[in-house]
């Protein structure tokens, strides 16, 4: 009986195109509106910017939202591609990708309520201004807070991927340990974000440690889901004696065993 409906090809175009899809609602909401109307040092200012343009930031608050489903959608397609080079990592990885989409689902909830402080909703009336200013901007600073816990996660994740791809012939070497080496960025980030109390000294050296390996990492990882990964998903096979036959029965629909 198979173990599922999705075939590797239809795997790697369904986590490809949400990819893809990704890369396009995130730099929206992050950084054409979010980081545009927000600054965290200007509590009032950030009020009156999201008061003004609230149908954009309900737009970013829903483009977060479906950026949460197409990430649940993702950790299945890629457990279902990435099966046959290690049934069980590939369970962990799906799992470590799941806990990093519950993450931004919370991140999500205090989007909304910075967006309820700002818009006047009526358990608000009568609050201080200045008042409301803070708890937006407390809000908002969870949201990155939280993001960044869920972060950890979803490095994790990248690490687990990369390893798989670097002990198999499922995808090009180098980019497993590109997403190897974003995945432990991400987790260095949130660690130095935590422990370091003049973080903002920083920042831009460590934006650069997470964005050159991230970027090349995930974009290379979304072309080759479109391109490659649709024809070679089906020749994944860990190294090793019997490589072959554990890929062709997982793909099969058997069980298979970790090499």
């Amino acid at each position: 009986m198979p173990l599922t409906d999705l075939s590797p090809r239809e795997a790697a175009r369904l986590a490809g195109l949400g990819y893809a899809a990704i890369f396009i609602l995130a730099i929206f909401a992050n950084f054409a509106v979010r980081t545009r109307l927000v600054d965290l040092e200007d509590p009032a200012a950030t009020l009156d910017n999201i008061a003004a343009s609230e149908g954009l930031f309900r737009v970013a608050l829903a483009a977060f939202v479906v950026v949460f489903a197409l990430d649940v959608l993702i950790a299945w397609a890629l457990y279902v591609l990435f099966r046959p080079a290690g049934p069980r990592r590939s369970l962990l990885a799906a799992w470590l990708r799941l806990t990093y989409t519950v993450f931004l689902g919370v991140a999500a909830v205090f989007v909304f309520l910075a967006l309820q402080l700002a818009t006047g909703a009526p358990y608000v009336d009568g609050v201080d201004p200045g008042l409301l200013a803070s708890l937006a901007a407390l809000s908002l600073d969870a949201f990155n807070y939280t993001w960044l816990v869920g972060l950890v996660a979803f490095g994790l994740h990248l690490i687990v991927i990369g390893r798989m791809i670097l002990s198999s012939r499922v995808a090009p070497r180098a980019l497993g340990g590109v997403l190897a080496l974003a995945g432990t960025a991400y987790i260095v980030d949130t660690l130095a974000q935590t422990l370091l109390p003049d973080y903002a000294s920083w920042a831009d050296l460590f934006l650069a440690v997470v964005a050159v390996p991230s970027v090349l990492g995930e974009l290379g990882f979304t072309i080759w889901l479109l391109a490659s990964g649709r024809t070679r998903s089906s020749e994944a096979a860990h190294e090793g004696a019997g490589a072959r036959p554990i890929a062709r029965a997982a793909l099969a629909g058997a069980p298979a065993s970790e090499g």
